[in-house]
């Protein structure tokens, strides 16, 4: 599995996830112009506030780094980031024990090089019939192994039944093409991954999951990856469209506040991303960029 090998892959997934990043980014803030009706209609339409991210080594190395695009405020999403990174170096002793540790992911002893990269998103909005979503895709390599991993989740605090269909319908529709049993599959794992044990309850209303995805033919698997990660905006935009312009009161309010503590609890307490970008040094103020601005405990 050597580095030179797997140059242009890399190089290549680190180019797309950049690219989608810059998708999105302009797809939500065409929302925020767009919104001209209901509440926060006459507030001042939100845009990205984009910063670099630097990660350094253990001996002060460079070790790659990224961009945070955070938007604050807006007239749709109250809080939105949207992250791309490309790190690399030496795993610590205690996130290559980590590594280890998972399922079907070769030892790193002798060699415990990485490099990494990936988009992660979040978004918590202002209207609390309007759902908020979490999206990530990633690419993970070590002089042992490859593989892909990442998700994408719907997280509403009033539920709507169509809402949901359409989420799960359209990411179905983009994971059909490699094979009719994957995203029954990845549905499941969603389910069992966003699960909070303590609070006996899921996060949201589920979507799809995968980690450690790797069946040897990158191409593919790099396809597919980039399928997961083009299903988020017709899967999503559509229902910040529908909902942004609805009525909503203090019990909406409150009911938002307390579904983000929910939130908040599951990637401090679980979340496998926010533990290895802490682990890895990686700016914290990007690793912990999914918690909500405000939430409320019962």
């Amino acid at each position: 599995m050597d580095d030179a090998v797997f140059r242009s892959e890399k190089a290549e997934a680190a180019r797309w996830f950049r690219a989608l990043r810059d998708e999105i980014v302009a797809a939500f803030e065409a929302l925020e112009r767009d919104h001209d009706s209901g509440p926060f209609a006459e507030a001042p339409a939100g845009r990205f506030e984009v910063s670099e991210t630097r990660r350094k080594s253990d001996d002060g190395s460079d070790a790659g780094g990224g961009l945070m695009s955070v938007m604050r405020g807006g007239r749709v999403f109250e809080k939105v980031g949207v992250n791309v990174s490309e790190v690399y170096g030496t795993l610590a002793p205690r996130a290559q024990a980590a590594m280890a540790a998972r399922k079907g992911i070769p030892g790193m002893e002798g060699d415990p090089r990485f490099w990494a990269s990936g988009i992660s998103l979040v978004a918590h909005m202002q209207n609390p019939h309007v759902p908020a979503v979490h999206m990530n895709t990633r690419m993970f390599w070590t002089p042992h192994a490859w593989w892909f991993g990442g998700g994408s989740d719907l997280n509403p605090c009033l539920d709507y039944a169509e809402d949901t269909a359409h989420f799960h319908d359209t990411l179905r529709a983009h994971l059909d093409p490699y094979g009719t049993d994957l995203y029954p599959r990845l549905k499941d794992w969603a389910d069992e991954y966003f699960f909070i044990p303590h609070r006996g309850r899921a996060r949201g209303v589920g979507g799809v999951f995968l980690d450690d995805h790797c069946t040897g033919d990158w191409k593919s698997d790099f396809a597919m990856i980039q399928d997961m990660g083009r299903a988020f905006l017709p899967a999503f935009v559509p229902l910040v469209e529908k909902r942004r312009g609805m009525e909503f009161g203090v019990p909406e309010k409150d009911a938002q506040l307390v579904h983000r503590g929910l939130y908040a609890e599951y990637n401090l307490v679980y979340d496998r991303g926010t533990k290895f970008g802490l682990e890895t040094g990686h700016d914290a103020n990007a690793v912990l960029m999914s918690l909500p601005p405000l939430a409320k405990w019962v």
